[in-house]
């Protein structure tokens, strides 16, 4: 299937927020929120518009969509930033075609281009590793809530940027309301 990444513009804005909701709409660990929530990033300053994307099909339909938005990392002492990649969007009828993953590679080379260098996830234990995602645990970095140590994952885009880091990630208040 011949796709398309480039990044979201504010006139695409309405038709993601419809596919988000229809990405997640049979999923279990869903709360059925997502399309919300990247309605309230987009509003916030974690916003990081080159770092929205969406994917298109070769007639310009967009059938998949990935955000990722700024995050801190804190102990209290020291802080650092991070982005967090919530969520992937993907249409039902075009799941289970690589979409997903050809965001996910998008989205985390942009954001090594933007010179982020780390990336934070809350999901599948076993869909993430492939990308390069580890427990965050392994660095000492820990959820603000409580989750499945394999399922809160991070990921070094640039090589031991998270050596020396360790906390708590802090997501933007777009997450929190």
């Amino acid at each position: 299937m011949n796709i398309t990444i480039r990044p979201e513009v504010q006139s695409d804005y309405n038709y993601t927020e419809s596919l988000i909701k229809q990405a997640f709409q049979n999923e279990e660990q869903s709360d059925q929120q997502e399309h919300f929530l990247v309605h309230k990033i987009r509003k916030s300053e974690a916003f990081v518009p080159q770092l929205s994307l969406v994917a298109l099909t070769q007639t310009e339909e967009i059938v998949g969509h990935i955000l990722l938005s700024k995050i801190k990392i804190s102990d209290g002492t020291n802080e650092a930033d991070s982005l967090a990649l919530a969520p992937v969007s993907v249409a039902p009828e075009y799941q289970g075609k690589g979409i997903g993953s050809k965001l996910i590679h998008a989205a985390l080379k942009r954001a090594k281009e933007l010179d982020y260098d780390s990336v934070i996830i809350l999901g599948h234990k076993d869909y993430y590793p492939k990308f390069g995602f580890k427990p965050a645990s392994l660095w000492t970095i820990q959820a603000p809530f409580e989750v499945p140590d394999e399922a809160f994952m991070a990921l070094e885009l640039t090589p031991n940027s998270l050596k020396n880091i360790k906390g708590v990630v802090h997501y933007s208040e777009a997450f929190l309301s």
